[in-house]
This record gives C-alpha cells, structure tokens and sequence, in this order.
C-alpha cells in the first residue's frame, strides 16, 4: 500500500500540476503515507513482544501499557481524521497528548527497572515490556507527526520542530 500511495501522489503530481492547497495535499499525503507505513512496523513489533510474552509469567499487572497503547490508538485515528476532514482543531489536540504518552512511558521505564533490579530473573520480560512501551511512545509520535502536517496542509505553516508556545 505504502507503494501504491506513492505512485499515486506521484502520478497526481506530474499529470495534474496542482497548485497551493491541492499541492499541499498531496506533498502532505507523500509524507504521512511514511508514518504510517512505520506505525504498521512498530504494531508488527509489538505483536512479536507480546506473543513472547504471553509465554511467561507477567512482571507486573499491565496497567499503565493498556493506558498508554488506547492514547496512542486514539492519536493514529485522530490523525488520519484530522488529514481527511482537513482539521487544524484535531490535529492540534493529537499534537497536545503527545507528552502524556512520554510521560506514561518514563513512569513504565521507572518501574520496570526497579523490577529489574529486585529480580534478575524479570529481566528479560522487562526488556520485551519496555519495547512495547517504546513502540507505542514511537506510534504516537508518527501520530504527532501526521497532525503536524495536517497543520501544514491546511494553514501553509511549518509547526514542525518548534515548541507548543512558538506554534
């Protein structure tokens, strides 16, 4: 699909020669197809992790993975909505739950190396929850960075690499 959303974009780009919004459309629609693309590997991973890990014993009860996984859900959908319906309201407020997932991720970081270093044995289990948490830190950042383009698309501003009070 990544290809083929390509080729499109591509074909749209010489056959047509948009201009202004329509050409922001499709430079922005070249350039999410890629966080998308990647948000598919990062599931692929965490798929993989959880499959491992269904195979032992759990560290801890899986409360902040749950958390953190239904934000990040919710920030992939949030940002597709706001490419299709062209808004800058939604994309913003996808942009805004970023730092509540990094926040999520640093508390599970702490708490499973205090397993870790209690259990030795926990360490492998450990490591394969915190790649889950990375990778969905990592999915909600491609959302993040959906939502910016979003922006882009809709208003011709860069929001990209500034801070929340620049924008």
């Amino acid at each position: 699909m990544d290809v083929d959303i390509e080729g499109m974009c591509i074909r749209l780009l010489a056959l047509r020669q948009p201009a202004a919004g329509d050409l922001r459309f499709i430079t922005t629609g070249l350039k999410i197809n890629y966080d998308f693309e990647r948000i598919g590997d990062l599931a692929v991973n965490i798929c993989e992790r959880a499959l491992e890990l269904n195979q032992e014993p759990i560290v801890k009860p899986y409360i902040d993975i749950p958390r953190i996984a239904d934000i990040a859900e919710s920030m992939v959908k949030d940002s597709l909505d706001a490419f299709l319906r062209a808004d800058c309201d939604l994309a913003e407020a996808v942009i805004a739950r970023d730092d509540e997932v990094d926040q999520l991720n640093g508390q599970i970081f702490r708490e499973l190396l205090s397993y870790m270093a209690e259990d030795r044995d926990a360490i492998g289990r450990a490591t394969r929850i915190l790649f889950i948490s990375k990778n969905l830190e990592r999915i909600a950042d491609h959302a993040s960075n959906v939502a910016e383009m979003v922006v882009f698309m809709v208003k011709g501003k860069t929001i990209r690499h500034m801070d929340r009070h620049e924008q």
